[in-house]
């Protein structure tokens, strides 16, 4: 089967990234995938909002804390979808839909597995590491129990998370769109119900959460399965590759060991976010909420950078992956310019929408926060660029970097400066903006004086050698 039937057969279509206006290819890769992050954040948002406004402080406090800490039993999973993706783009950009097929079966394999592995070890530890996490006591009980249901739905997340970053790498961002559509409806509706009519409290958040990640991985497998003719696999695609399996743990692991350093270090931040008390841990979960306003565009960005990387890295194109990141820089700083001056002049009014008026404190200590972040914002929009290109060309030895560099930023920064009595927990804001310089520059120094342009090379050796017939070995 070859790319050009892919593109133009019957249902869901994958894209060529490898010729066409940078630009435009990326922002059309872009925008269902934006639409769907409105809807994704809008019931992570929701879910905050039912939280605040009609349990308790304490109850957002709770859902708040274990978020790194439920972060690290994802990462494994998330990494491996991600690996994947990655090995399918570069197939894919090649010609070679055999081994897209091939990686295709042996990625549900291995997801399959480590989302029943992690979820239930998730679900095991809540209490003890937690408890470990200096999590004050009159939430504890609330967090555990918010944590264990979460946990459950490792696997329906890394089943989906497998459709989508195979569709991804295609260049196909439509269809994994519909279902996270139909996944942050049905969480809303739940949210509602189990909370506001069954009185479930922060178990009907969690059981809402889980149910529509369910739900979501289900529908998905089964329309990709019947729609998408590279899901259409046959006999000899039903075996297990251990090159394809090796391959995806080597771009899959660093990425999860990146992902698991955040978490990890986040849970050593949240101790520092603890100590100064629920009023502060609400602030925290309710900038961290906002927060992913911005970083889920800059991660749509860094996709589909990932996913243009890796299909010309594939074909041979080197100029177009050095084309890629100059557009994507453009792009990511245009939107942090605007998103400052959005968190300087509406922080107040933000922090209202998920904190009931009544806690003053907390609105206060929220809205300075935005501000404080906002000075950064610049360096983030770099993060996503340069990581989204060097994942896309297959550096699995940058994750490591930029996991070590955040994992150091995180651990350091904050609770070194909030220990200064005269800025105190306005310390933990400094240091995180100041943990994305130092990401930043990682990213910047590997993306110039990296493998990448030795490879980048290869690559437009093999593409003058033959521009239609080129692998994924550069």
């Amino acid at each position: 089967m070859s790319v050009s039937k892919l593109k133009h057969g019957s249902g869901p279509r994958a894209v060529n990234m490898t010729t066409g206006d940078p630009t435009r290819l990326m922002l059309s890769f872009m925008i269902p995938m934006l639409i769907g992050n409105v809807f994704q954040q809008f019931y992570n948002l929701a879910d905050t909002m039912v939280v605040g406004q009609f349990v308790s402080a304490d109850a957002l406090a709770a859902v708040g804390s274990t978020g790194s800490l439920t972060n690290l039993f994802f990462a494994l999973c998330n990494g491996l979808a991600s690996g994947a993706g990655i090995i399918v783009s570069q197939y894919f950009g090649a010609g070679n839909t055999t081994w897209v097929r091939r990686t295709i079966v042996n990625a549900f394999f291995i997801l399959f597995t480590t989302g029943v592995v992690m979820g239930g070890a998730g679900a095991m530890l809540a209490r003890p590491v937690l408890a470990v996490m200096k999590t004050p006591p009159e939430i504890l009980d609330q967090a555990v129990l918010y944590m264990r249901i979460t946990c459950v739905g490792v696997l329906g997340t890394a089943m989906y998370n497998a459709v989508a970053a195979i569709l991804l790498g295609v260049g196909d961002s439509k269809t994994p769109l519909v279902f996270l559509i139909f996944s942050s409806i049905m969480n809303i509706v739940m949210d509602l119900v189990f909370v506001i009519w069954f009185h479930w409290g922060v178990a009907g958040v969690a059981g809402a959460t889980v149910a529509a990640q369910m739900l979501s991985a289900a529908a998905s497998i089964t329309y990709a399965r019947l729609r998408n003719p590279l899901f259409c696999l046959r006999k000899e695609d039903w075996m297990i590759d251990r090159g394809v399996v090796r391959e995806c743990f080597r771009l899959g692991v660093p990425m999860a060991i990146q992902s698991g350093m955040m978490s990890a270090s986040g849970i050593v931040l949240q101790r520092v976010v603890n100590s100064f008390g629920a009023k502060v841990m609400a602030a925290w979960t309710t900038v961290h909420k906002i927060e992913n306003l911005i970083n889920q565009p800059l991660g749509t960005l860094s996709r589909s950078l990932s996913t243009f990387t890796g299909q010309n890295i594939g074909a041979g194109k080197a100029d177009r992956v050095r084309l890629g990141i100059r557009k994507g820089l453009i792009m990511a700083m245009t939107f942090v310019g605007m998103m400052m001056v959005i968190m300087w002049v509406f922080s107040g009014s933000l922090m209202r929408l998920f904190v009931n008026d009544g806690e003053t404190e907390v609105i206060f200590i929220g809205a300075k926060a935005l501000r404080i972040l906002a000075l950064f914002y610049f360096f983030l929009g770099a993060i996503y660029v340069y990581r989204g290109t060097l994942n896309g060309a297959g550096d699995a030895r940058f994750s490591l970097m930029t996991g070590i560099a955040e994992m150091v930023g995180r651990i350091a920064f904050p609770g070194t400066i909030s220990a200064i009595p005269s800025i105190g927990y306005w310390g933990l804001w400094i240091g995180n903006g100041l943990t994305w310089i130092l990401v930043a520059a990682t990213g910047f120094l590997r993306y110039h004086y990296g493998p990448l342009q030795k490879k980048i090379a290869e690559c437009a050796e093999v593409g003058d050698a033959n521009n239609e017939d080129t692998s994924m070995e550069c």
